[in-house]
């Protein structure tokens, strides 16, 4: 295994791309989201995808439609040009990953998803990797990455081996997954990669908890998180198996 999380990751719920509600002109994965679970003391999970020139930028989608009203894909506009594209809820353009280090600045622990540039969890052009590993390198507070794609999070390992890495993992159903070869959704569903890449913990989908595979991980040591709560009786049901969680929609509790 890497080194394992910090303490942290286990101790605050991770607010599912930061604590966003669009009504209150928070977008996913905006700054304003972002101060408002740090305001909040709760850590943060964020996406992050590339831009043209290969920036890391802090955003969930391959398309701009969804999140910004703009039409295409992330990867065909510059990092400058994204920082202009405001996101519907809010007022600000889609940050950098590295805009949003200074913002968290260490205060509460932040959890980075590199989202796969395959398309079929394979091995990538590598440039969202180290862009990724530029970022982080330095970083003086808790962090960790993670990726559904295996290929990255070996990457990862070889560029900052020093930063904790994981495993986001699911049960690959052909309904949630169809865009994914059925090999390869049968192949990450037995998450075998997790030594391989050296990961210490996985973020697992809250609805297939009951994986045979993600117990066999827990005995072996490794720190089960999941994705995404979005009640207290689902956290109820979730804290069975996980040490933490990643949520929206509501407020948890600091457990404990």
């Amino acid at each position: 295994m890497t080194r394992p999380l910090p303490d942290a990751f286990c101790r605050l719920p991770l607010a599912h791309r930061a604590l966003h509600d669009k009504a209150a002109g928070r977008p996913e994965n905006s700054r304003a989201a972002i101060l408002a679970a740090i305001s909040a003391g709760y850590g943060i999970e964020i996406d992050v995808q590339p831009s043209k020139e290969g920036c890391a930028m802090v955003f969930h989608d391959y398309d701009l439609k969804r999140l910004t009203g703009e039409r295409g894909p992330i990867q065909q506009r510059a990092a400058h040009d994204l920082g202009q594209v405001v996101l519907l809820g809010g007022d600000e353009g889609i940050p950098t990953l590295n805009e949003v280090l200074e913002l968290v600045g260490g205060k509460v622990p932040l959890l980075i998803e590199l989202k796969d540039q395959n398309g079929q969890m394979g091995v990538t052009d590598g440039r969202l990797e180290q862009a990724v590993a530029q970022g982080v390198q330095g970083y003086g507070g808790p962090v960790a990455v993670m990726s559904f794609n295996p290929e990255m999070v070996a990457r990862l390992a070889e560029l900052i081996p020093e930063v904790p890495r994981g495993l986001t993992t699911a049960g690959f159903t052909p309904e949630d997954w169809g865009l994914l070869k059925p090999q390869v959704r049968e192949r990450l569903r037995t998450i075998p990669d997790f030594d391989r890449v050296g990961a210490s913990f996985i973020s697992h989908d809250v609805n297939d908890l009951d994986n045979v595979r993600v117990a066999e991980l827990k005995g072996q040591g490794a720190d089960i998180l999941c994705w995404t709560v979005r009640s207290e009786a689902q956290e109820r049901m979730a804290r069975e198996v996980v040490c933490n969680i990643t949520f929206e929609g509501y407020l948890p509790e600091f457990p404990g």
